[in-house]
């Protein structure tokens, strides 16, 4: 049976809302110490955090290319060596989408490949599952762990077309098998939601309604 405990410890606590001030980050820390989840994940602008906001026990993820993805390989690279440069241990990018969408599944293989090859870090994969049919999501994720995915993630949560849904997380878990992770974000915002993602294959939730999910669980 999963606990407060044991979810805590595959959350990401994240806020990416592009108004976002850093009193509002380093709150969100403060949030992430107290509930002891795995991570926070926050924008490259918010980065380096500020002395003593984590404990040395939560990692710091950034994403890259977010939201759109539209960005040039080089560029999406550029971003993440920095991120990691100033404290990111994890890197969530976004592929192109436009390029899946056509299905020049080289080319999002290629990009992918360019961040790869950037850092060090654990790289997560987004490939806004809710725009795809089955067969892209199929194809979004053998594209990424080619590429040398560790995770792949479900959405950014800023698309129209939605977030994680429990069919999209079992698809993925599918396709990757089960050495590779899988980020469920967008949409998770209590604990029945979360639950369902994780037994639907998903060892990450990226959420920022955390203490929610964690009460729900108590």
């Amino acid at each position: 049976m999963m606990t407060a405990e044991s979810v805590a410890k595959m959350i990401d606590h994240t806020l990416l809302k592009p108004e976002a001030t850093r009193a509002q980050v380093e709150e969100l820390c403060r949030e992430a110490a107290d509930l002891s989840v795995f991570a926070v994940c926050v924008s490259p602008s918010m980065l380096p955090l500020g002395s003593g906001w984590l404990p040395s026990s939560i990692a710091t993820a950034c994403v890259v290319g977010f939201p759109s993805g539209a960005h040039h390989a080089e560029t999406k690279a550029a971003e993440a060596r920095r991120a990691v440069d100033e404290g990111a241990v994890e890197v969530d990018m976004v592929i192109d989408l436009g390029a899946a969408q056509a299905g020049d599944w080289a080319a999002v293989a290629k990009e992918i490949a360019v961040v790869r090859d950037a850092v060090p870090t654990l790289l997560k994969v987004i490939i806004e599952s809710a725009t795809f049919d089955d067969e892209g999501i199929v194809a979004a994720c053998r594209a990424a762990v080619s590429s040398g995915a560790d995770f792949v993630k479900t959405s950014t949560g800023y698309h129209p077309a939605g977030g994680a849904t429990e069919r999209a997380v079992r698809l993925m878990r599918e396709t990757v098998g089960p050495e590779i992770g899988l980020k469920a974000s967008g949409g998770i915002r209590d604990a029945a939601t979360a639950l369902a993602m994780i037994e639907a294959g998903a060892t990450r939730i990226g959420t920022s309604s955390t203490a929610a999910i964690l009460a729900g669980l108590a």
